[in-house]
């Protein structure tokens, strides 16, 4: 099989709209395509899907599942935030509009005080870093994880994204020596985090395709501890554009089975199915 389930569309930041994206998973012989707005119902943000627009976008990919069911399986999902304090990733925020999974993802950094991407620019994630935590790259690292960590727990979803984002931008800053012991440290307990929560983690190859790194998040020690605590995985391309909808998968599959993984998991509702590689 071939399945991806996190992709954006023109509803959000993506460069094509849902149709296109549908068209293009036909032609590169997808199964299934999960859509993925971003979201931080019952806000929104310049690059998130309009609150208003939550319907709109439901009733096109429930039409598009209908149009082309004979020929691709598609999935009704969004990409949630977590930001403390203002939106969470649960079932019943989004119920009225009945999503088959759920994406719980955290792209900022907030401390109450203020808040910084950290996978918007290099640049921004430097001046968050330097402004917000007095340049202490640890203490920024140790926060970001401690929000996917309150996420998991207080959260409802189907799939942690990119569960280390943080990493997007190393290859470029070079802010942070993964091989410390700290920061395995971080990982270990994250991963426990992330089972306890009987989530798929995904393999997302975004930051590949958008030129910032050369391998998929998490890192592959990173999934070698998923790996040891039997945590289901999907792969997901985090498509902004039709060419990226199966970007890095032949790299994302060959690092799964150096792992040990031999199947996939599907999101489905109030379930996990899998699927052999």
């Amino acid at each position: 099989m071939k399945t991806n389930f996190h992709t954006h569309t023109t509803f959000c930041d993506g460069k094509n709209t849902p149709e296109e994206m549908v068209c293009s998973a036909i032609t590169k012989k997808f199964d299934m395509l999960g859509f993925s707005a971003h979201s931080m119902q019952p806000f929104d943000s310049s690059w998130h899907l309009r609150s208003e627009r939550l319907g709109e976008y439901t009733d096109e990919i429930f039409r598009l599942k209908e149009k082309y069911a004979e020929k691709i399986k598609i999935l009704h999902g969004f990409e949630a935030d977590y930001i403390p304090g203002i939106t969470l990733p649960t079932f019943e925020k989004y119920a009225e509009f009945k999503p088959d999974f759920l994406i719980g993802s955290i792209h900022y950094i907030y401390n109450n005080i203020e808040t910084f991407a950290v996978d918007n620019t290099p640049q921004e994630l430097e001046n968050g870093i330097k402004t917000v935590f007095n340049g202490s790259v640890r203490n920024a690292v140790h926060e970001y994880f401690s929000l996917q960590k309150e996420m998991l727990e207080r959260g409802d979803f189907s799939i942690i994204g990119h569960p280390d984002l943080i990493r997007k931008f190393n290859g470029r800053l070079n802010f942070l020596d993964e091989n410390e012991t700290w920061y395995k440290d971080e990982l270990k307990s994250l991963a426990e985090k992330i089972k306890s929560a009987g989530v798929i983690a995904e393999i997302n190859t975004g930051g590949i395709s958008r030129g910032y790194m050369t391998n998929p998040y998490p890192s592959e020690y990173f999934l070698t501890l998923l790996f040891d605590l039997c945590v289901p995985i999907t792969i997901s391309s985090d498509a902004h554009h039709e060419s990226q909808l199966d970007g890095s998968f032949d790299l994302a599959l060959s690092l799964a089975k150096k792992v040990g993984y031999t199947e996939l998991a599907i999101p489905l509702k109030n379930k996990f199915d899998f699927y052999k590689i």
